[in-house]
């Protein structure tokens, strides 16, 4: 599959003039035979949001604790900093196992390829591996921490209506005002899904986004009542929600993976580094370390660091 020179070029003037002119491109190259390379000097990704940032930290400290010398790209874009993980101007980014797998599924297979990630993380984690190798990138394993679609109420109407999970929902027949993107009325994990696997009435999407701050708004003052959000939202108590639980499993697997190209650092003393995460960080950790940015105002590398030496992954 040929790269639009467009992207290309993009990222030539992100990392610098004489970065594309490193590394030959995937259609000259072995990229499945290719051996596991390992660069001392890494380059990691950010997509430029938060809770990425905060993983890039985190990845760079802990390659850092392992001997490399690291530094820290922002690409705010998935179209751009794929291929520039390709072409090694970066070597490790912080991905999500199922959205990622579908993104390259659609990159590889078109836009109407149907879907290959799924709410089974081995099913996922089998696709994601299939779709990266080819294009030299080794997807390490997924740790604990996950971040992915919920659905949050008022901690007044889960309490009134008895409500933990997204079953206890539908059981009430309750109809169900939904703030969230306006692509939530067609996609299966959404609006949708919530209807055919929870059996809830959801008798309007009201376009306000994901996760933002107006769609809170729209639920803590009772326009609507339930809200599209992630796992790892940061600011649910602010607005009094809370989440409900997706307790039949209609979200994918979005547990946070590192991906990494193959030639410059599939070396396993980078696998190891990078595994020193999973055991440790959990969806409910990554919650509070965006909460301590987005809410607290505290830097991204500060808060990973403290995290990481509070968890006896790197020296103080």
């Amino acid at each position: 599959m040929r790269r639009p020179r467009g992207l290309l070029a993009a990222v030539c003037l992100l990392v610098g003039a004489t970065g594309c002119a490193a590394g030959p491109s995937l259609e000259d190259r072995d990229a499945v035979t290719v051996p596991p390379g390992d660069s001392r000097r890494l380059t990691v990704g950010s997509a430029g949001f938060t809770e990425s940032d905060l993983l890039a930290q985190m990845y760079a400290l802990l390659l850092q604790e392992a001997g490399y010398r690291t530094k820290i790209l922002s690409v705010t874009n998935r179209e751009l900093y794929e291929p520039a993980l390709e072409q090694g101007q970066i070597d490790v980014v912080p991905e999500y196992a199922a959205t990622f797998a579908d993104w390259l599924n659609a990159k590889v297979n078109g836009a109407d390829a149907p879907t290959v990630g799924s709410p089974d993380l081995g099913a996922t984690m089998t696709a994601l591996r299939a779709l990266a190798g080819p294009r030299g990138l080794t997807v390490l394993d997924a740790g604990r921490a996950v971040d992915q679609n919920a659905f949050a109420v008022t901690a007044a109407f889960a309490a009134e209506h008895r409500l933990k999970t997204l079953s206890d929902l539908g059981a009430t027949g309750l109809p169900v005002r939904l703030a969230a993107g306006d692509e939530c009325v067609r996609r299966p994990y959404c609006a949708p899904g919530l209807e055919e696997v929870y059996g809830i009435d959801v008798t309007a999407v009201d376009p306000k986004g994901v996760g933002t701050t107006p769609a809170k708004q729209a639920v803590q003052n009772g326009q609507d009542q339930l809200v599209l959000t992630t796992t790892t939202d940061a600011t649910l108590d602010d607005f009094g929600l809370v989440l409900l639980a997706d307790d039949k499993h209609l979200q994918n697997a979005d547990h946070i993976v590192p991906v990494v190209n193959r030639a410059r650092a599939g070396n396993e003393s980078v696998t190891r580094a990078l595994a020193r995460l999973n055991t440790v960080l959990t969806t409910a950790d990554l919650a509070h370390l965006n909460e301590q940015v987005d809410s607290w105002r505290r830097l991204p590398e500060d808060v990973a660091r403290n995290y990481l030496v509070d968890r006896g992954l790197v020296a103080r």
